[in-house]
This record gives C-alpha cells, sequence and structure tokens, in this order.
C-alpha cells in the first residue's frame, strides 16, 4: 500500500520495551531520507517516554537493511532535486542524514538493541553500529566500508576493519560475534524469541543505573575520541565520495554504482567468504 508506514512502532511488556520496525520489506527496508526521520521520531518517542527501559529494533521480512535508498519510490521521489547537488550543499544533507542521527540514536540514555537478519549492507551497518547491543540470525551477512559513521574500527577493531575492507566480502553472523560486532547469533525462527527474553530481563533493571552504565561505557570512548573521529572520517569520506563517484543507468535512470558491493557480491558466489 502505498500509504503503509515506514516505521511501526509499539510498546510490550507492561510499556517496557519499545519495539521500532522498520516496515518497508519490499525494498529490503532501504534508509531513504523519509526512512531516517521516522525512526528519528521513533526513537525520540521511546527515549521521552517514561515508562518505556529498553528499546527494539528490527526490521520487517527476511532482510533488516540493504542500505542506503537507491531506488525505491521514496529514493525517486529526492533524486531529482539532488541532481548536480554542488558540495555546499550535499555536505550538510548527508551529515544530517548519516551522521548526526546515529550520534543521537548512540547516546539515548536508554539500552537500545538490534535485532538483524538477512543483509545488513553499509548504511545497515551504520543504523545497527549505534545501537548498544546486535542480536543476528544465523543467515545475517554484514558489510561495512568507510561509510559517512565510520564506526567500523571502533566495532570490530582497526586492524580486522582493515582486513575486512581490503578484500571487499561479506562478514558472517559467526564472524560477527567472533569479532564482537554482534553479541547473540540464534536460528532465525528464535532470533526475536532469544531477544525480547534479554530484553525483557533489561527492562526489570534500575532506569537510572543503567542509564549509567551507558553513560560511563559511552564516555570511556569518548576520551579515546570516538565522535571526534567520526566526524574527521565523514569530512574524508565527502573528499573521496566527490572524486570517485560512478554513475550507471538503470531502466533510463541514473545511479550511482557502489562497486564494492558488487565486488562482494562477487566474492560471496565465488566461495571467497569461506
Amino acid at each position: 500500500m502505498a500509504d503503509e508506514p515506514r516505521v511501526m512502532y509499539e510498546t510490550r511488556k507492561d510499556g517496557r520495551i519499545a519495539v521500532i520496525t522498520m516496515n518497508r520489506a519490499r525494498y529490503r527496508n532501504p534508509l531513504s531520507q523519509q526512512m531516517m526521520g521516522d525512526l528519528d521520531e521513533a526513537f525520540e518517542r521511546a527515549e521521552l517516554d517514561p515508562e518505556v527501559r529498553v528499546i527494539l529494533l528490527r526490521g520487517d521480512g527476511p532482510t533488516f537493511s540493504g542500505g542506503h535508498d537507491l531506488g525505491s519510490p521514496d529514493a525517486l521521489e529526492t533524486r531529482a532535486e539532488r541532481e548536480n547537488e554542488p558540495m555546499g550543499r550535499r555536505y550538510p544533507r548527508t551529515r544530517g542524514m548519516d551522521v548526526d542521527p546515529h550520534l543521537r540514536w548512540r547516546n539515548i540514555p536508554k539500552p537500545t538493541i538490534a535485532v538483524v537478519q538477512g543483509a545488513c549492507i553499509y548504511a545497515g551497518w551504520m543504523l545497527a553500529s549505534a545501537m548498544d547491543v546486535i542480536f543476528a540470525a544465523e543467515d545475517a551477512q554484514f558489510l561495512p566500508t568507510n561509510f559517512a559513521y565510520f564506526a567500523v574500527p571502533w566495532d570490530i577493531g582497526a586492524r580486522r576493519a582493515k582486513y575486512l575492507m581490503y578484500d571487499n566480502r561479506f562478514l558472517t553472523a559467526q564472524e560477527a560475534q567472533e569479532w564482537g560486532f554482534v553479541q547473540e547469533v540464534h536460528p532465525a525462527d528464535a532470533l526475536e524469541e532469544a531477544a525480547m527474553a534479554y530484553a525483557s530481563r533489561v527492562s526489570e533493571q534500575d532506569p537510572f543505573q543503567l542509564r549509567m552504565m551507558k553513560h560511563s561505557i559511552h564516555q570511556m570512548e569518548e576520551i579515546q575520541g570516538f565522535t571526534s573521529h567520526i566526524l574527521s572520517s565523514f569530512s574524508d569520506r565527502m573528499v573521496r565520495a566527490a572524486n570517485t563517484d560512478t554513475a550507471i543507468t538503470v531502466e533510463g535512470e541514473t545511479r550511482r554504482q557502489y562497486v564494492s558491493v558488487e565486488r562482494a557480491r562477487a566474492n560471496r558466489e565465488s566461495g571467497g567468504d569461506d
């Protein structure tokens, strides 16, 4: 339906757990400008609700998120206004969509949990990364690059980030758990039950203690330069993007080509992930 909500919001366990669901399964839950805006509203609603103690983020359908929106009606709606966009406008727009929201969501003073199944590519990784804890299905596949919200070295460590990104390949759920990005891996049909059970246990803890735990851990990363690194990397990324974007024509429409995604898919199909 054209008027279906992009994001669904509900509370469970007597209002203690907010469940935010990306609701564009037919497009693989792409993170369009519109989707990001709706997610921001949902996260703010959960943050401001005094009854909510834990926030759980999920994607409807077989895919958590295929990343940035390249072809859904949302993308078509905004593509024309971005044509020949100068860097002076592209820079603040991209930061406002890809950096600032993730920093806000990361700093929500309540525990946040991502429930990931299927593909978690590029912007999907950024979204999952901004959550505190990640539960993944056995079929989950993660693909990072040096994107706008570049938390990958913080997620898996500097050397592993280089090793993975240099090779242009997907990270399996099991590898992601071994490397510390994912905390628990479950069969797809048991994933949400396991995540909800964990969220329920956390929701029984004292909210103030949870808030201070999160703040203390984040302060450790801030002392090490987390936010400064994110903002510096974003500037580097925009310089690179201004000089390396390539375009392809699909059904008469011009789109940006993400070469590393195609290489990662080729590596996976050829057995390069083994």
